[in-house]
């Protein structure tokens, strides 16, 4: 019987790890829904955000842009003859919508050898990361929402160029707009 309740709790508890939270505009909302021993959402972002320095907020209205926290999400396919689904636009992948490229970079950068694009601690710490090679790269304040977005949907050589468009604009606008949104709440409860 022990066994079976296990088995049960279990279940229950990763079943809730693969899939986004409810409230996803609320971050306190967010937290409280991802608050387990082992799935601790806010301890994961507190710890990227001291190793490098990237304000949780952002760190978290940053995967709110990409992926709106769905863990398995991905670009949508493009139509062959306008209606058979053929390949992706890119190998974006996870909450943190990172490339194949840029998440080995990530890896071997970091030594995160075992890192998973789909679990949330390793996204956001990806991000904390790509953030922090902004700043160190193009001098981007850390606290600067809207160009730290800029730098990670247009790259690092591309934010160097100024190669973004109006719509990338609107997308780092959003992503900073959401960046204060999360910051009030966060301090409304205390996170």
């Amino acid at each position: 019987m022990r066994t079976a309740f296990f088995i049960a709790l279990l279940t229950v508890s990763l079943s809730a790890c693969a899939s986004a939270p409810s409230r996803v505009t609320n971050a306190c909302a967010i937290f409280e829904q991802r608050d387990g021993l082992f799935n601790n959402w806010a301890r994961d972002a507190k710890k990227a955000e001291r190793e490098f320095g990237v304000p949780v907020p952002i760190l978290m209205a940053t995967i709110y842009v990409e992926s709106g926290f769905q863990p398995y999400a991905r670009p949508p396919r493009t139509k062959l003859l306008g209606f058979i689904p053929w390949t992706r636009a890119s190998t974006a992948y996870g909450y943190a919508q990172a490339l194949d490229g840029t998440w080995l970079s990530y890896k071997k950068d970091t030594g995160r050898w075992s890192a998973s694009r789909t679990d949330f601690g390793d996204a956001v710490h990806f991000v904390g990361w790509y953030h922090n090679q902004s700043h160190l790269k193009n001098g981007i304040p850390l606290a600067d929402s809207y160009n730290l977005y800029l730098a990670y949907y247009t790259g690092q050589a591309g934010y160097a160029r100024g190669q973004f468009g109006n719509g990338v604009k609107q997308t780092a606008q959003k992503s900073a707009g959401m960046a204060a949104k999360y910051e009030a709440q966060l301090r409304s409860c205390g996170y």
